[in-house]
C-alpha cells in the first residue's frame, strides 16, 4: 500500500512501507504430521482387547457415526468383540433432572472400586437439543473423583433424539467396554421421567434416584419407571432434609404395595442416602449385591440377559428398516411431494404415510 506522505509535495517527509504481515500459519508445519492414523478392524479389536482407552474411544465414536461405511466397520468390530463380552455387572441409574445422578455415580463408583476392585465404565447419556441438535456432554465435570481414577472410563454420549433415556448405540458400547476388561458398567440416563424402558432392557439392575418433595403416594403408584425399578433410593438425605427424605421413603414403600410382584420375585427396597456427603453409600451397594445373589440363585439373572438379547434383535430390525426406508433415493423424492400434499390439505397425514409405505413395499421390497 502506497503512503500519500511520500508524494513530492511533502518534502522532507518519508514513511517506510513497514514489515509485511506474516501468516498466522507456521510455514514449517507439516499438515500430515498430526493426522490420526486410520486403524483397521483387526488393529481396533486388538487394542480394545488390550484395554487401550484411546482405541476404545475411537471405536465408540465409530459406532455412533451415521456414515454407512463407518457402520459396516463398526458392526464388524462388535461382532469380533462379542465373544469377550457379557462378564460384567450392568447397572442403570435414572431419576428426575437434578436428583443428583452424576454426583451419586461419582460416590458409587469410588466406593465400588475401593471395595470390589476391577474396572468401571460410566456411559453418561446427555439430552440433545431439539433446536440446535447439540449436547453439552458435561456430566463428566460432576464426576471429579472418577474422572482422574486410573481404573475408570467415562464416556458421555448425546441422546440424538432417542427416546427411553439412552442413546441408540449404548447397547453396542456396553459390549466394547466389556471386551476391554471393564467388569462394572454404569448407564446414566438423561432423566426424562417415566419412560426408561430402553435402559431397563440393557442392564441387570435398574436403580431409581428420587428426591423428597416430588409428589405423594398417588404420584408414586403411577405406572412407568416405578414398576420397572429394582431399587429406589432417596438422595440428599442430609441436614434439615432428613425427615422429609424418610417421609418420602415411607410413601414410596407404601406405593410399591400396589404393584404386582416382579418376574424376578424380588421386592424393591427403598433407602435414603446423601450423594454429596457420601452417607449411606454402603447400604445402597449392600442392597444391590443382595439383589444379584437373589436373582442368580433363582435363575432370573440369565433369563433376563436372554430376554434382553431377544429384545435388541427386534430393535435392530426396526432400526435397520427405518434407515433403509429414509435413505432410499426413491422414497426421498416421494417424501417431499407427500409433505407438500399434507401441507396444502390435499391428503391427510395418515393417507400420505400409507401411500409412501405402499410405494416402498411395491417397488423396493418386493422384487420379482
Amino acid at each position: 500500500m502506497e503512503h500519500p506522505e511520500n508524494s513530492a509535495e511533502f518534502a522532507g517527509l518519508q514513511v517506510n512501507s513497514g514489515v509485511e504481515q506474516q501468516s498466522i500459519i507456521n510455514p514449517y508445519l507439516k499438515r500430515g504430521r498430526f493426522r490420526r492414523p486410520v486403524l483397521s478392524t483387526a488393529d481396533m479389536v486388538e487394542g480394545i482387547l488390550k484395554g487401550d482407552i484411546t482405541i476404545l474411544s475411537q471405536a465408540v465414536t465409530l459406532i455412533e457415526s451415521v456414515n454407512p461405511d463407518h457402520q459396516a466397520k463398526a458392526q464388524e468390530v462388535i461382532e469380533k468383540c462379542l465373544p469377550y463380552s457379557g462378564k460384567s455387572v450392568r447397572i442403570g441409574i435414572s431419576g428426575v433432572p437434578g436428583a443428583g445422578k452424576s454426583t451419586s455415580i461419582d460416590e458409587f463408583g469410588i466406593h465400588l472400586l475401593k471395595e470390589k476392585g476391577g474396572r468401571l465404565a460410566v456411559l453418561a447419556i446427555d439430552p440433545s437439543s431439539e433446536r440446535s441438535k447439540g449436547s453439552i456432554l458435561g456430566d463428566k465435570t460432576r464426576m471429579e473423583k472418577l474422572a482422574v481414577h486410573p481404573d475408570s472410563f467415562i464416556r458421555p454420549s448425546p441422546s440424538a433424539g432417542s427416546l427411553g433415556g439412552v442413546a441408540r448405540k449404548t447397547r453396542e458400547t456396553i459390549i466394547l467396554c466389556e471386551a476391554a476388561g471393564f467388569d462394572k458398567i454404569f448407564v446414566e440416563t438423561v432423566g426424562v421421567g417415566q419412560s426408561e424402558t430402553a435402559c431397563h432392557s440393557m442392564v441387570d439392575f435398574f436403580l431409581l434416584i428420587q428426591v423428597a418433595g416430588t409428589g405423594d403416594e398417588l404420584q408414586g403408584i403411577k405406572r412407568g419407571i416405578m414398576e420397572i425399578s429394582d431399587g429406589i433410593v432417596i438422595n440428599k438425605c442430609d441436614g434439615d432434609n432428613v425427615d422429609r427424605c424418610h417421609m418420602a421413603a415411607t410413601n414410596f414403600r407404601n406405593a410399591l404395595h400396589f404393584f404386582p410382584m416382579p418376574e424376578s420375585g424380588w421386592t424393591p427396597k427403598v433407602l435414603c442416602y446423601s450423594g454429596f456427603y457420601g452417607l449411606g453409600i454402603k447400604e445402597v451397594w449392600d442392597m444391590i449385591y443382595e439383589y444379584f445373589d437373589f436373582v442368580k440363585a433363582n435363575g432370573y439373572f440369565d433369563y433376563r440377559r436372554n430376554e434382553q438379547a431377544k429384545y435388541w434383535m427386534y430393535e435392530s430390525i426396526n432400526e435397520h428398516l427405518r434407515l433403509n426406508f429414509y435413505n432410499n433415493p426413491v422414497i426421498q423424492q416421494q417424501l417431499q411431494q407427500a409433505e407438500q400434499s399434507v401441507l396444502m390439505g390435499q391428503k391427510t397425514s395418515f393417507v400420505a404415510a400409507q401411500n409412501l409405505l405402499d410405494q416402498y413395499y411395491r417397488d423396493i421390497v418386493i422384487t420379482e
